[in-house]
């Protein structure tokens, strides 16, 4: 059953899946919540003991009493992982928002980390060409919520095309968590893991453990290139390229399902 475990962020929602020799944690995107792993999770959840975060302001966990950053984020985690009494080195998995925190926590505490695989998580600031775009959905979300042209656009930055043409579910699973978001905290984790997110690249020279950075050809956020220049700057850090957009976790499952398991390894 999930439970609620109190974090400097708040109260995070977390759902503890499987009984594997090892942990994993998984953090989602922004914009959605942790149901974008469920299918991946019961078949990792064979291999591992699943701890699925919920972060701040996102599906059931507490709206966050104030602004906050990756930082923030990553003391957070080790807040769930304490209260578990997990104290070996976790398998990191994080989609987008998940892949930054993995990064600072890895960069900060590389014992509390085994492996890092973050799909979809550009590691460079938003540039001077994403920044207007993304205060202005700021703008139009803040006045009308998430309807007409937000409702839109933030689907087709988080799905590919072939998603949003052939799986239905995925996008009613999208709109779902933005019609159901709260609007302040949404405002507050963009403005703080979005418009807010430090150049992450110096970092990753300071992550010790296996790094695999995953993105996929769709995704004009985070390109192949940027992933494989990424993993040149890791010490054990590689790149590979999966199908889908922004979400891979739950765009492309079986994928997903295999580049973990070659990141166990």
């Amino acid at each position: 059953m999930p439970e609620m475990i109190p974090t400097p962020l708040g109260r995070l929602r977390v759902q503890v899946q499987g009984e594997g020799p090892a942990t994993a944690v998984l953090w989602h995107s922004l914009y959605v919540d942790d149901r974008s792993w469920d299918r991946v999770a019961p078949e990792l959840a064979r291999d591992r003991r699943l701890v699925r975060i919920t972060g701040p302001g996102h599906g059931e966990s507490d709206p966050p009493s104030r602004d906050y950053t990756l930082d923030d984020c990553a003391d957070a985690a080790l807040a769930v992982l304490d209260a578990l009494g997990i104290a070996s080195p976790v398998d990191w998995l994080g989609c987008a928002w998940g892949g930054h925190v993995g990064i600072v926590l890895a960069a900060a505490h590389p014992d509390r980390v085994r492996t890092l695989t973050s799909f979809n998580a550009p590691v460079q600031a938003l540039g001077d060409d994403e920044l207007p775009r993304v205060r202005l959905l700021v703008r139009a979300y803040r006045l009308i919520g998430a309807r007409g042209p937000v409702l839109s656009g933030v689907t087709s930055a988080l799905l590919s095309d072939e998603t949003r043409s052939t799986d239905p579910d995925a996008v009613v699973y999208v709109h779902e968590c933005l019609r159901g978001a709260r609007r302040g905290s949404l405002l507050a984790a963009i403005r703080g893991i979005s418009l807010g997110r430090a150049d992450l690249r110096p970092l990753l020279a300071r992550i010790p453990v296996p790094v695999l950075h995953v993105t996929t050809a769709d995704d004009p956020l985070w390109t192949p290139e940027q992933a494989r220049a990424a993993a040149a700057l890791g010490p054990r850090a590689d790149a590979v390229v999966a199908s889908g957009g922004h979400l891979t976790p739950l765009e492309a499952p079986a994928e997903t399902l295999a580049i973990v398991r070659h990141a166990w390894a």
